[in-house]
């Protein structure tokens, strides 16, 4: 059974950092596809960017820079390193996981979510 459990999720002011933890079981981590993604209020769920099977990351425009991601394969456990913190970052953050090692469009396993607020 797939399950990936974020957390890190906090409240800080613009400008801070965070960095955002997705512990992973149920599949061969170290060769699939990860991604963060995040939905803010009344807003779609956009994708933050991702790590696919062949570790080669990519990033939305909106944070690159900024924040980067990565993984520990021992750990089974992929991380969201935020930088600069942002108001507009605010957002339920999520893990996203697929067994294949190229990105889909659709992620096929995704986490309960957790809380970034970043307060002017």
């Amino acid at each position: 059974q797939v399950q990936l459990v974020e957390s890190g999720g906090d409240s800080v002011q613009a400008g801070g950092s965070l960095t955002l933890s997705c512990v992973a079981s149920g599949f061969m981590f170290s060769l699939s596809c990860m991604g963060w993604f995040r939905q803010a209020p009344g807003k779609e769920r956009e994708e933050v960017g991702s790590l696919n099977g062949y570790d080669e990351p990519r990033y939305t425009d909106h944070v690159k820079g900024r924040f980067t991601i990565f993984k520990d394969n021992a750990k089974k456990t992929l991380y969201l390193q935020m930088n600069n913190l942002k108001p507009e970052d605010t957002a339920i953050y999520y893990c996203a996981a697929d067994r294949n090692r190229w990105c889909p469009a659709d992620f096929a396993y995704w986490g309960q979510g957790t809380q970034v607020t970043v307060s002017s």
